[in-house]
């Protein structure tokens, strides 16, 4: 019997029916669910089924929805199986992309937008911890990387796929995102592994008592939660409609977007190989910091297309950049577990109040992009600024040896 199958209790081939049921999830759970509502805001606004502030307020409704997912994700898991809640969630998606179609009343798609979150939140804390079990040490990579594939091409593919639905009618776009979410939750359906190693049943270990280390990680892992919100949210309709470039470059620009979502994990994890997360972090931080930049003041799409290849490498790239540092700062693998859960609730929460904080932001200041972009610049200097001490102090260090 080979090392895989003493492991897993599968074949081989086997492993890939996991693979596509973890990169369907997220991306229905994540990449549909929150990213194709980007390129919807302008049409939801044109259309006038709902005021321009209320659209983005229930944007943000996705992204407290995503709190509340990853916070009781593992309560849900221990009550039935790993793959009866994934199963369930992905199902909850696929309804809720069919009650958008009809916009009944503000409530009404906000229940669906938040539901949808949960959703997504849910899939994201338990699809690695159902899959990666049943995987080789050796093939534990090519499983990560395959669902936070899953994302990126949520992101890419709703840059594509939307505009063609919306040809349609905004209606059949949203019965449309609900099909394609239904197609691939059936077809993922039986790929699921069943739970039934010992091992899944123990307990995460208690956190250790968090290091200097670990509280900056928690710190700059929120503030890039809320430097990464407005270009998610915003950036569409910041071409579309701020710039006057229309629908069609708001779509193009995304797509862009979700490219650089592709590429992030694999770029980040190699920087990360190379440099080492601390180094990496500093790095792509300076990187968003200039793309932002370029945002601001270029109007040239082009430029603003390049600009968005880097910005949208950001999301699903600092997941695993994030995971690499919790695991050089916590040796113990059962508190690398619930450490790195504690980081994740982090930047959920701070991505929610920054869906919100934006949200009140836009609906203040007339619908002033720059004024949201400029926010998020504050948060990513902010959290490249908490690195300061560590480097002086270290390099206080080495001029006293």
């Amino acid at each position: 019997m080979n090392s895989e199958a003493s492991t897993t209790g599968t074949t081989p081939v086997s492993l890939w029916l996991p693979l596509w049921a973890g990169l369907c999830a997220s991306l229905i759970g994540i990449g549909l669910a929150r990213f194709a509502y980007t390129p919807l805001v302008p049409a939801l606004i044109e259309a006038h089924w709902f005021s321009a502030s209320t659209v983005i307020y229930l944007g943000a409704a996705n992204l407290v929805g995503y709190l509340i997912g990853a916070l009781v994700g593992r309560p849900l898991a221990a009550r039935a199986s790993n793959a009866t809640v994934l199963r369930g969630m992905m199902l909850l998606v696929t309804l809720s992309f069919f009650a958008c179609a009809t916009p009944l009343s503000v409530a009404w798609f906000f229940a669906w937008r938040l539901l949808s979150g949960v959703a997504g939140g849910t899939i994201m804390v338990l699809t690695a911890g159902a899959i990666l079990p049943y995987v080789s040490a050796s093939r534990r990579g090519l499983a990560s990387g395959a669902i936070f594939l899953g994302l990126g091409l949520g992101i890419a593919g709703s840059g594509t796929l939307v505009p063609l639905l919306l040809s349609f009618g905004l209606l059949h776009a949203w019965i449309g995102l609900g099909l394609v979410a239904l197609l691939l939750t059936a077809s993922s359906w039986r790929g699921w592994p069943a739970d039934h190693t010992p091992h899944l049943a123990a307990p995460d270990a208690p956190p250790a008592p968090p290091s200097n280390g670990v509280r900056l990680l928690f710190a700059q892992y929120g503030l890039m939660a809320v430097g990464l919100v407005a270009p998610m949210i915003f950036l569409v309709d910041y071409v579309s409609r701020g710039l006057g470039a229309g629908t069609h470059s708001g779509a193009v620009i995304w797509t862009l977007y979700g490219i650089g979502a592709i590429a992030g994990p694999v770029v980040y994890g190699f920087l990360a190989d190379r440099l080492g997360a601390q180094r990496a972090i500093r790095l792509l931080l300076l990187a968003q910091l200039a793309a932002l930049g370029v945002l601001l003041e270029a109007s040239n799409l082009y430029v603003l297309g390049m600009a968005a290849v880097v910005i949208g490498s950001f999301p699903p790239g600092i997941v695993p950049l994030g995971l690499a540092r919790v695991h050089q700062l916590i040796a113990v693998p059962q508190q690398q577990n619930a450490t790195w859960s504690r980081a994740t609730v982090s930047f959920a929460t701070c991505q929610a109040l920054a869906g919100y904080g934006y949200s009140a932001l836009f609906a203040a200041s007339g619908g002033h992009y720059a004024w949201l972009f400029g926010v998020a610049m504050v948060a990513l200097m902010l959290a490249l600024a908490l690195e300061l001490p560590g480097l002086l102090a270290a390099r206080r260090t080495a001029t006293e040896a």
